[in-house]
């Protein structure tokens, strides 16, 4: 899903830098220092998951894990995704640095929607409940993703249509494949390490005021 340099508009590219950049604060006010490494490894599995990728038209195709950062990070996916993306950029030119910010929303934001929608049922008493919903998670994440880029192309001009609607096509089998992979690593951890899930419970709370 990582947009190239010189596709987008400048207002594109603007409104994306922006909400992220707000976004991205609201993980950092949520991050304290026992949950830094936490969010180093899922940003570490981000990063080496979307390495191998397939190019189509502007964009590229690849696992994002985004429903799984979402469902453990919750608003801090927001710069477990930036710094992910940063590097991918800056040491193997995926991407690109003016594309940052409107790539980060596109993965990010719907990570912690659907960790706000699934987060309760994934950390509910019933494991069949726990299981179906961290699918609907990593399932939805990527195709509320999908849903996003083709939006961000459209917004760019409609010459981009059809790359658009070949995006949402193309990660289609990306969608099952991340609901499965979401659902297996919810199982596992309900099983050995459940704490993990009550804790990120947490990191989706709003803000105090």
């Amino acid at each position: 899903m990582h947009i190239s340099e010189g596709v987008l508009a400048a207002p594109v590219l603007a409104a994306g830098a922006a909400a992220t950049a707000t976004c991205v604060a609201v993980g950092l006010r949520k991050m304290d220092y026992e949950r830094i490494p936490q969010v180093a490894i899922l940003s570490s599995a981000f990063f080496v998951a979307s390495l191998i990728h397939v190019p189509v038209g502007p964009v590229s195709v690849h696992l994002v894990l985004n429903g799984l950062l979402g469902l453990l990070l919750g608003w801090m996916a927001f710069p477990a995704i930036l710094v992910a993306l940063g590097l991918q950029a800056l040491l193997f030119q995926f991407g690109g640095l003016t594309t940052l910010g409107v790539n980060t929303l596109n993965m990010a934001l719907p990570a912690v929607a659907c960790s706000l929608a699934f987060g309760p049922l994934v950390r509910g008493q019933s494991k069949a409940v726990a299981v179906t919903a961290a699918f609907a998670c990593g399932f939805l994440a990527i195709a509320a993703s999908g849903v996003m880029v083709a939006m961000s192309l459209v917004f760019t001009g409609e010459s981009f249509v059809a790359a658009a609607k070949l995006v949402l096509a193309a990660h289609v089998p990306v969608m099952l494949i991340e609901g499965v992979l979401t659902a297996l690593c919810v199982g596992f951890l309900r099983k050995v390490s459940p704490e993990v899930l009550e804790v990120s419970l947490n990191a989706t709370r709003p803000l105090p005021r």
